[in-house]
């Protein structure tokens, strides 16, 4: 069997980012009132996606969180809620499967384990390109021990 190559920071499918609204010329950045589209975060297709619920393979593990735009556009800022103690994750948008518009879902490709284990986001820490380098190494291998179900 082939290794699976995985490249954390790049959407394995653009097309998933495509929104139906978005498609037939609505902007979702302006039309949702977001100021952050007018901030300098340019056209992020990803910000669109705030407030989607996130489906790990075993389950739910929060919402796209409004401050998703903090991060890179190759990244999704998770809020957790309760489940890992309000803690916000950071997923590399490498483990997005597949986005369901109609219902409003993020599906990754990893269990909630592998992202509970991940290297926690600080929005404190000036070490940016660490966490990034920490965050691309873990989800690595994570692949490199169980390929995604494609």
């Amino acid at each position: 069997m082939q290794p699976f190559l995985f490249v954390p920071w790049v959407w394995r499918d653009p097309s998933w980012l495509t929104d139906p609204d978005t498609a037939r010329g609505g902007d979702r950045d302006t039309a949702a009132g977001d100021a952050r589209g007018a901030a300098g975060t340019g056209r992020r297709p990803d910000v669109g996606l705030v407030g989607y619920d996130v489906e790990a393979t075993d389950g739910g593990i929060g919402k796209v969180d409004e401050d998703n735009a903090e991060v890179p556009a190759d990244c999704l800022m998770v809020d957790t809620g309760p489940w890992i103690f309000g803690r916000k994750v950071v997923l590399p948008v490498g483990t997005v499967r597949r986005v369901d518009h109609q219902e409003r879902k993020v599906h990754v490709d990893r269990t909630k384990e592998q992202i509970r284990n991940a290297p926690e986001y600080d929005p404190d820490d000036s070490d940016h390109d660490g966490h990034r380098r920490r965050t691309g190494d873990y989800y690595t291998e994570t692949y490199r021990l169980v390929p995604p179900m494609l």
